[in-house]
């Protein structure tokens, strides 16, 4: 394994540990699954993300030997993110809340499979592709053999890590729900509507550049 292999095992952890602190899509779900369901549930929908996360940056650290030559993969990305992000943007704001009022008194008969959940939201955040491939990149630069098979597992092993890590940190944050919190779990599908709103104005930026 080597000395660079721990070094990139350390890179990955770091860099999900920085990319996960701001409030996001993932983490926020996983506060309010264990708000609703507990914290089996959140494991459950967090091994699910975790899973996606794994292959996502493996495959971005793939994407970076080819980025220099095809910038366009990266526009491309962030043209399908736009879409999807605004998607879920409406979602968040007009229809959630009303669906979970609809069906609140079927929630402990009817409930989604966590996992899958965590499949689904992590593969659909496609915006951490772009983060590793440039990290991959400049990793590269510094003449780290990321591009080698075993490297690039480690390195996504140590995002898998770091980004479980800030999931349970934001899900301890918000165990014991105070006043403030209370608003927060209360509102929580409008921040996420308000934090994919924002991504999705960040996405129409860089594509207008």
């Amino acid at each position: 394994m080597g000395v660079d292999g721990l070094l990139l095992l350390l890179y990955g952890f770091v860099a999900a540990v920085f990319g996960v602190s701001l409030p996001g899509l993932l983490n926020m779900t996983a506060v309010k699954i264990s708000q609703q369901y507990g914290y089996r549930d959140a494991f459950t929908y967090i091994c699910g993300a975790l899973t996606v996360i794994f292959f996502q940056t493996y495959i971005a650290v793939f994407f970076s030997r080819l980025i220099d030559s095809s910038p366009a993969i990266t526009e491309a990305l962030h043209e399908i993110g736009l879409v999807i992000f605004t998607c879920l943007t409406v979602y968040f704001f007009f229809f959630a809340k009303r669906k979970e009022k609809k069906k609140s008194k079927e929630a402990t008969l009817k409930r989604k499979n966590p996992y899958l959940q965590g499949l689904l939201l992590a593969s659909i955040n496609v915006f951490s592709i772009p983060f590793y491939v440039f990290l991959s990149i400049t990793l590269a630069t510094y003449d780290y053999p990321i591009f080698e098979q075993l490297c690039a597992i480690l390195f996504s092993i140590g995002v898998v890590f770091g980004s479980g890590l800030m999931f349970y940190v934001y899900i301890y944050f918000f165990k014991k729900v105070t006043r403030e919190d209370a608003f927060i779990i209360k509102n929580i599908n409008y921040i996420i509507g308000s934090i994919t709103a924002v991504i999705s104005v960040i996405a129409v930026f860089k594509l207008l550049r």
